[in-house]
């Protein structure tokens, strides 16, 4: 009888929806609940550092000037109060952006969702970055879009890959994350930058530049974004849609980001969103409105900056004084993350299982690969570990990674 009501129960769901996993991170940070369990797997903001006192009284100026307009349905495109001040922040940034083509959504995760549910219809092929960032990957599958990957790091992008993709299929979207991208860390050239614009224009191919970390720049210069390089080197508003987030600078609790489409498609992004939800929170529309408008968030970004730098830094003396020869890594210039591969070639997913058992916990890279995955491969975050723990953390590692290279070799 239950196994009856099951298979009913599946029969009735959409196709989509009966191959579609969850998240293996989403899956995973359950062990974080664990007392005495050292996180380096979640890609979240540092909780102590999260401006908890400017965002108490944004919060309560939200509720005393606006509070006929804070409890009550709102715009779909968002509220423009909130829009003006993103503007203003973006034409700061070198990003020309008119309050009135930006989409407020309800954080940048569903501006993908509302770019792919605008843009792709089933078996339309999306280029990704390989390895890219693991909710991006689901949204593309459950619009049942095929993801054809590329390779790209600090170093370049392999064009001649992406010349033989567009020549075999009819490409629609090209996602990618140029700064300190999740999971890798890394940052596209100003070069190569230019050359992905210059390549999408010429294949019709439209670009969604996924930025929700490009405020934590510590070290390096800053690199102009692929929205204002194909308007400004080329001439071109309708190349790239440009996403980003509060939840990364700000707080992840208020669930809201942006999108910055081509004005010719602004609104039917909108009829996608309506669709969703109407509209994203009136009340944390207003919080996080009145938070900028009292110009807190630039000092915040700035103490931001200085503690990650020094929690990366930390994490990789660590690993330098505790792993020096077992895991090789890429160092980022800013965002959460360091990615690596284990030097002699254990298995990450075994290493988890031993790692787990002593109370430290990290991503195995393969979850972020559409294809062959790099076995290997490791993400490590250390934007909520402090440098003392960042120490225990590699300590436990190290032995679980012992305790790993053991049972291989019994086996």
């Amino acid at each position: 009888m239950s196994s009856r009501s099951t298979s009913s129960s599946e029969s009735i769901l959409s196709r989509r929806m009966q191959t579609m996993s969850s998240s293996a991170i989403r899956d995973l940070l359950r062990h974080s609940k664990i007392p005495g369990m050292i996180s380096l797997a979640g890609g979240i903001p540092a909780p102590d550092l999260i401006d908890t006192e400017g965002l108490e009284a944004a919060t309560f100026r939200a509720v005393e000037s606006a509070r006929n307009t804070t409890y009550q349905y709102g715009l779909t495109e968002g509220e423009m109060f909130l829009r003006e001040e993103i503007a203003s922040r973006m034409v700061a940034q070198g990003i020309s952006a008119e309050p009135d083509h930006i989409l407020v959504t309800s954080g940048s995760q569903q501006a993908l969702d509302i770019v792919a549910r605008a843009f792709l219809d089933e078996g339309d092929s999306v280029l990704v970055e390989e390895p890219t960032y693991l909710a991006a990957l689901q949204v593309f599958d459950m619009a049942g879009a095929q993801t054809l990957v590329f390779q790209g790091d600090q170093y370049g992008i392999d064009f001649t890959r992406l010349e033989s993709l567009v020549a075999n299929n009819r490409i629609k979207l090209m996602y990618l994350v140029p700064n300190f991208s999740n999971p890798t860390g890394t940052t596209l050239p100003l070069p190569e930058r230019t050359k992905l614009v210059e390549f999408a224009i010429r294949h019709d191919i439209m670009i969604v530049e996924d930025d929700p970390y490009g405020d934590l720049r510590y070290d390096g210069e800053h690199v102009a974004s692929l929205f204002e390089i194909a308007e400004q080197s080329f001439n071109s508003k309708n190349r790239v849609i440009y996403i980003s987030s509060f939840s990364k600078t700000v707080a992840p609790g208020l669930r809201l980001g942006w999108c910055i489409p081509p004005e010719s498609y602004f609104h039917s992004l909108c009829r996608a969103k309506q669709s969703m939800d109407l509209h994203s929170s009136t009340l944390s529309q207003y919080i996080a409105g009145y938070y900028l408008k009292s110009g807190r968030l630039d000092g915040r970004l700035q103490l931001l900056k200085k503690a990650y730098k020094c929690r990366r830094d930390a994490l990789i003396k660590a690993i330098s004084e505790h792993l020096p020869d077992a895991l090789e890594l890429n160092v980022p210039d800013g965002g959460m993350f360091l990615w690596g591969r284990f030097a002699n070639g254990l298995d990450a997913s075994l290493v988890l299982q031993q790692a787990l058992s002593h109370h430290v916990m990290f991503v195995p890279g393969k979850y972020f690969y559409c294809e062959i995955p790099d076995l290997s491969s490791v993400r490590l975050s250390f934007s909520t570990i402090t440098p003392s723990l960042a120490d225990e953390a590699v300590k436990r590692l190290a032995i679980a990674i012992q305790r790993t290279e053991q049972r291989e070799t019994q086996e």
